[in-house]
Parts: structure tokens; sequence; C-alpha cells
């Protein structure tokens, strides 16, 4: 499995089945494969154990996809798991194959956000969410 990744630190979309309606990557990456930390758009680095509780919340709570962080109720959640390195151990594989983070895969119920996916103007996932913002220090 490997991540697909622009320029700009975003995941995008890995899989779509057209026939379904579903659409499969990864929400969220903390940790590359190779340890690396992200940092992203917003200079911001998330902690693989902050990132796993907000997936239980979300998952618990909600499920429900939206467009753009406006319109909500345009799709609902039908997979996640957040690799960890102990769930990753714990499968059996290998260190530096699959980063930490958290994959998704969403049915989509909205006609008009499905035809944006197809025609790629959707493209990535994006996470909504509050987070109290901590200092980090550099690490050389």
């Amino acid at each position: 499995m490997e991540v697909s990744q622009n320029e700009n630190n975003t995941f995008v979309i890995a899989k779509t089945n057209q026939e379904k309606r579903q659409v499969f990557g990864w929400a969220n990456v903390a940790v590359r494969a190779n340890g690396e930390t992200i940092c992203d758009w917003q200079e911001d680095m998330v902690d693989t154990a902050e990132l796993e509780q907000a997936a239980y919340e979300f998952v618990l709570h909600s499920r429900q996809g939206g467009e753009r962080h406006c319109r909500g109720n345009v799709a609902v959640m039908i997979e996640s798991m957040v690799f960890t390195k102990e769930k990753m151990a714990g499968l059996g594989l290998p260190v530096g194959i699959i980063p930490e983070g958290w994959w998704i895969g969403f049915q989509i119920l909205d006609e008009a956000v499905w035809q944006k996916i197809k025609q790629g103007e959707y493209t990535m996932f994006s996470i909504e969410g509050e987070a109290c913002r901590e200092a980090v220090e550099e690490q050389h």
C-alpha cells in the first residue's frame, strides 16, 4: 500500500469503486513510513495517539461526511482504521511499509458530490476538528 501525496502534503483519494460510489484513502498521516513526522498546511503536527482518539470519537458519534466543511450528510463512513506501531505489529506488518495514520472509506450518498469525485474536482479527504496547539521543539 503506497501513500499518494502531492507537493502540498495532501493525501489523495487512493481508491474509488465506481459502481458502489465508495471512496477510500488516508484521512490523515501523522508519521510517514520512514519515521518522518508530517507538518501539514497549517503547520500542525498530529500525534498518532491524539489522531487515534479523534478517529474513535468520530466513529462513535458521527460517521457523516461533508462537502468542503460546509454541507454535511453527503457521505457515511464505511471503513476506519488508525494504523499505529502497535496495531501494525499485531497485524504482522513489517516496520516501514505503512505510515502511522488514519485510513478511511466513505459511501457517497449525494449525487452532485459523487459527480465531482468522478470528474476529479474532489481528489482528497480533509478532516475537520478542534485542538489546543502546543509548541514543539525542533529536533536536530
